[in-house]
């Protein structure tokens, strides 16, 4: 009986996945009486609209946005966007680490100048530490807005 037991217990079900806290922006308006602003945008709402941006985290006029609350739950990696001084948007899948990395991981369409993986130096305990952030990545971001902005207006 004894190996049955351990044969039990290597066999028992793996806790299921759980996933990040939600940045909720709670004056965010929704075009739904039952979903959240997220995921049913107003008409003309931008691209990742019902999450919270960051009022007091700008750098060089561009705007820190997180999907991921890491304020509630200090977190290693998670979502996140930035608003560009004209309100055009870009998503950020980032993660601490001391390695550099800024790639591409959806291209840019007509709603947002592309989604970046992205690593950052500094933990995102503070809004400070997200200020650091935000301006340690600026000048490959503005060069991506820059380059989306042109193909844009000349459509």
């Amino acid at each position: 009986m004894l190996g049955f037991e351990q044969m039990t217990e290597k066999r028992k079900e793996p806790e299921p996945p759980t996933g990040h806290p939600l940045a909720l922006d709670p004056l965010a308006g929704s075009a739904s009486q039952t979903e959240p602003a997220f995921i049913a945008r107003p008409s003309g709402a931008p691209v990742y609209h019902g999450f919270k941006v960051l009022g007091d985290v700008v750098v060089g006029g561009f705007s820190f946005g997180k999907i991921t609350d890491f304020e509630v739950e200090t977190r290693d990696e998670g979502d996140a966007f930035v608003v560009a001084p004209d309100n055009s948007r870009a998503g950020l899948v980032w993660e601490i680490s001391d390695k550099p990395c800024f790639q591409q991981i959806a291209a840019p369409d007509a709603a947002r100048w592309g989604v970046w993986g992205v690593s950052f130096a500094n933990t995102m305990t503070s809004r400070e530490n997200v200020r650091k952030n935000l301006e340690s990545i600026l000048p490959e971001l503005k060069k991506r807005w820059e380059e989306w902005r042109r193909i844009n207006l000349n459509k």
